[in-house]
């Protein structure tokens, strides 16, 4: 009995615990993973249960209602609101960071140092005639690349194909897909003649076990880094990262705590502690102010790829406007 009387007591603190859930990007997961926990530590009173099922799935179960807050490594499509305009759903979008969606290949590479975006394109267009290493360079060698990347619901699967391709979702379809950006790193650092994109935070943490190729947007071979995407040079493969936070959500005080932690500047540090580059501080004093007036909807579902971040802070300047 008295068993079973501490198994209610504990079902019921858990009852009554505040409880927050996000889902989507693989990109984002680790930036929101880790400002929940920093949150939750000053907060113990409060559960954040934080997924990754890729920025499409997660919009889709965002729409459906089913989450509080949509971690999106690319702005929301037309028809994703659409879909969320259906199921009664409306949200604040808010810019948390910026990526360098990195290109890498295992370490035994010694032959690529630099890729041009035609080249990247001629390996992973649809029915692409590029099939071999020397098929880009005849010197290097007469070995299959092995393709790794993002599924079809990863956000990062939509923002390379379109900057890369031109129109997102087009790609060969040989190669190895995953949602989970862990196996996409196994893949590499498995095979000497693999190649994959991820976000940068991914390859920054293994940067031991993988080598970032420079790519050469049009001006030069650049490679990723901070310092790049802030000066606004690594392109076309800069990104913005986005959170998504149903407007209804917020109204509970545990998630409108959580947001206003997020844009704070002690979430910054968990930003930069999961080597994505943080905002300018403006930056985040505009997502607060799209918080406290409740602006409603995308102002970024046309953004071009590529976008350096100077130009994106000079948009977004126009919400508050």
């Amino acid at each position: 009995m008295k068993k079973l009387y501490g198994l209610l007591l504990l079902a019921l603190a858990g009852a009554a615990m505040a409880q927050i859930r996000a889902d989507g990007s693989s990109t984002v997961y680790p930036i929101t993973q880790a400002v929940a926990e920093e949150f939750v530590t000053r907060n113990p009173q409060v559960r954040i249960s934080v997924a990754f099922s890729g920025t499409g799935a997660g919009f889709s179960k965002f729409c459906r209602g089913e989450t509080d807050i949509s971690n999106a490594s690319r702005p929301i499509r037309k028809s994703e609101i659409e879909a969320c305009q259906k199921g009664g759903i409306q949200f604040i979008e808010i810019p948390i960071a910026y990526d360098a969606l990195t290109v890498m290949v295992n370490r035994q590479n010694t032959w690529a140092q630099c890729l041009t975006t035609a080249q990247l394109r001629s390996i992973w267009e649809p029915n692409a005639k590029v099939n071999f290493w020397k098929d880009l360079n005849p010197a290097w060698p007469n070995r299959r690349i092995v393709l790794f990347g993002p599924g079809t619901d990863s956000g990062t699967f939509d923002y390379f194909t379109e900057a890369i391709m031109g129109r997102a979702g087009s790609s060969r379809k040989d190669y190895f897909p995953s949602e989970d950006d862990n196996v996409i790193l196994r893949g590499v650092t498995g095979n000497p003649y693999a190649m994959a994109y991820v976000g940068y935070a991914y390859y920054e943490e293994n940067k031991d076990k993988v080598r970032a190729l420079a790519i050469d947007g049009g001006r030069g071979c650049v490679t990723p880094s901070r310092e790049t995407v802030l000066n606004g040079t690594y392109l076309p493969l800069s990104r913005p990262l986005f959170i998504y936070v149903n407007a209804k959500s917020l109204e509970r005080k545990e998630v409108r705590d959580f947001i206003d932690f997020y844009l704070s500047p002690a979430a910054r540090r968990a930003i930069r502690a999961t080597g994505y580059v943080e905002l300018p501080d403006e930056a985040y004093r505009i997502g607060q102010a799209l918080v406290t007036r409740k602006k409603l909807g995308s102002f970024f579902s046309d953004l071009p790829p590529g976008t350096p971040l100077a130009k994106f802070i000079e948009e977004l300047r126009k919400e508050v406007q």
